[in-house]
């Protein structure tokens, strides 16, 4: 499989010539620092020359590196003792919702993610991290009980959208999206998000109605996938680049549009290119946030996540 984007290929070409100059100096004996240095010094301004003008696509790309961090990396990264839980109680458990447990610096959280396969056969256990009724009923039994203990809830999205079977449609997909969505409006503990990934429709926003929601530089966040909606307006999914630019879904796009609350950062090439620096950067963030919802009563924290969302979309009409 490969593991490298198109626009990625000077980058790669040239680290490729470093660790072959690096292993030649290596078995011969040879001393080359200084041009060790000097390669090493263009990749990285090629690096940050490439990843600086990234479009709307190539993020979308990005987002969907198959070598990019999932939620049980970050999991492992961020958080201790995490206690994975299974089942809605009503039907079965679902591989592509990661739950349960865990502790982000010595406090309780309940942490919710979807979770994508590294190879076929766990992609086809996950469904790509399209999650079924199940599991998103499932999310919904482990933040009452977060709520039940008084524990605040952290989730990680990815995923490109729910899953669209036939037995999700049979088994309420719609309505187990809907009653999350009610649900975690009127939740009274804590809530952060992080868009870790992709965040796809209602699929997505299934657990990600929040009191804050993060999104890393390179993920995305979007009503449809920039493919599907160049097959809706034009009949040609080829357009999704063109699609990409017209969605704003990017993380900075949505930062200015006040959708999230903060773009986090990411090493330079991507999540993929330093996991453990991008891992640090969400925890610090979920600590700061957490931290600072912490002293709110949970009354007023409802109140403030509902007006959230009734200011998304208010826009004001201005003389031409």
């Amino acid at each position: 499989m490969t593991t490298w984007l198109d626009f990625e290929r000077p980058v790669l070409e040239l680290e490729q010539k470093i660790q072959e100059l690096r292993l030649q100096a290596a078995e011969r004996g040879l001393d080359a620092g200084s041009e060790l240095a000097d390669l090493e010094q263009k990749a990285e301004a090629l690096r940050r020359e490439i990843y600086a003008g990234l479009t709307a696509y190539q993020r979308v790309q990005l987002a969907r590196h198959p070598k990019r961090p999932y939620a049980l990396d970050y999991i492992g990264a961020c958080f201790t003792e995490f206690t994975e839980l299974h089942g809605d109680r009503h039907f079965a458990d679902d591989p592509a919702i990661v739950a349960g447990l865990a502790l982000l610096e010595g406090q309780p959280v309940m942490v919710i993610g979807q979770q994508k396969g590294r190879d076929t056969r766990e992609n086809l256990l996950r469904r790509f991290g399209m999650p079924n009724p199940e599991g998103y009923r499932k999310a919904l039994r482990l933040m009452k009980l977060a709520e039940r203990f008084d524990v605040p809830v952290v989730t990680l999205v990815d995923t490109p959208g729910a899953y669209p079977g036939l037995g999700a449609e049979e088994r309420g997909q719609a309505e187990a999206i809907a009653v999350n969505l009610r649900e975690m409006a009127r939740l009274g503990v804590p809530i952060v998000t992080v868009v870790i990934g992709e965040g796809g429709s209602g699929g997505a926003l299934a657990i990600a109605i929040a009191d804050v929601v993060l999104m890393l530089e390179n993920s995305i966040y979007s009503v449809i996938s920039p493919e599907g909606c160049a097959s809706i307006l034009w009949r040609d999914g080829k357009k999704g680049p063109q699609a990409a630019e017209a969605l704003k879904l990017t993380a900075a796009d949505l930062e200015r549009l006040g959708v999230v609350e903060a773009l986090l950062p990411e090493p330079v090439g991507g999540a993929h290119r330093d996991p453990a620096a991008a891992a640090a950067a969400v925890k610090d963030a979920l600590l700061r946030h957490l931290g600072a919802l912490s002293g709110v009563l949970p009354a007023e924290r409802v109140e403030r996540r509902l007006q959230r969302y009734r200011r998304l979309g208010v826009y004001r009409e201005g003389a031409a």
